[in-house]
């Protein structure tokens, strides 16, 4: 009797305890069922593409990235490409002068337009490319062009000079204002005026465009191309991917959501469906910035 009093207690103590536990983030596969790291990390070590999408100021989501930036190096035998939305095009040569020495880390810092939380949440990506001899892509339009787009619509860029052009997808640009990405970009702007209406999802699409453009065009057939980027540039395989399949179809391409919950013990069904593998992070998470 006592024997049985006492695994009575320490299974109550077991159960309490793992209601008491507070992960900090738990991942879950396209239908929204709990999966593992080790099958996220089998998934993307069979692709020609992933995409990291990352909310940017969440440490666990570049914890998370610098974790499968490695073992994703080891699994290919360091055939491996890294690229990313917070690097322009025309900043390309400043980081490969860093990444080959040719210039100080500081001068680096100093040219090239990094984002503010760069030294917290990408410098480590960067400098393990430098380190591991990887090639990392400045795969985003200038910001600059972006903006032109934002101002005058896409007709704005073919004013542009054809060294700019360089650092662009090619135009003209197709365009669909009926993906989930661009229309919900669309409706959340009801009450702004008709012509920011139309031109904010332009300027995302161009974004999604270039960036597209610059991956197909540094894939090559032995490695794999890892490409960290805001979520919201990769969820339900639309925006860069939609440009991507156009411009270099028929690769094997493997997507990673991050989205914040109350709670991450199950996934919030708005999210079901978001991208082949879900990260759950709790919303009170600490930001980087």
């Amino acid at each position: 009797m006592i024997k049985k009093v006492v695994t009575i207690v320490v299974l109550f103590v077991i159960i309490a305890g793992f209601k008491n536990d507070k992960p900090a983030y738990r991942i879950f596969n396209l239908n929204g069922k709990k999966t593992t790291y080790s099958k996220l990390l089998k998934a993307t070590s069979e692709a020609d593409v992933v995409f990291f999408g990352e909310l940017h100021n969440n440490p666990i989501c570049h914890w998370l990235q610098y974790e499968l930036t490695v073992d994703l190096f080891k699994s290919k035998d360091g055939k491996l490409i890294l690229g990313a939305e917070m690097l322009e095009a025309d900043n390309q040569l400043i980081l490969n002068e860093y990444l080959d020495g040719s210039i100080s880390a500081k001068s680096y810092r100093k040219e090239a337009r990094l984002w503010p939380n760069y030294k917290t949440d990408y410098a480590p990506l960067v400098d393990f490319a430098k380190d591991s001899n990887l090639q990392f892509i400045a795969t985003n339009i200038p910001r600059r062009y972006a903006s032109v787009v934002y101002k005058k619509g896409f007709e704005g860029l073919e004013e542009l000079s054809a060294q700019a052009k360089l650092y662009i997808a090619p135009l003209p640009i197709e365009y669909d204002s009926t993906l989930v990405c661009y229309l919900s970009m669309i409706e959340s702007m009801g009450g702004m005026g008709g012509h920011v209406t139309a031109t904010l999802p332009m300027a995302q699409a161009i974004k999604d465009a270039t960036m597209a453009y610059n991956i197909a065009g540094n894939i090559d057939s032995e490695s794999l191309f890892l490409h960290y980027n805001g979520s919201y540039h990769s969820d339900n395989f639309e925006s860069i991917l939609w440009y991507l399949n156009k411009y270099k179809p028929g690769l094997k391409i493997v997507t990673i959501a991050s989205v914040e919950q109350n709670e991450v013990e199950s996934l919030d069904d708005e999210y079901i469906n978001q991208a082949n593998f879900i990260i759950a992070i709790p919303e009170d998470m600490t930001k980087t910035h």
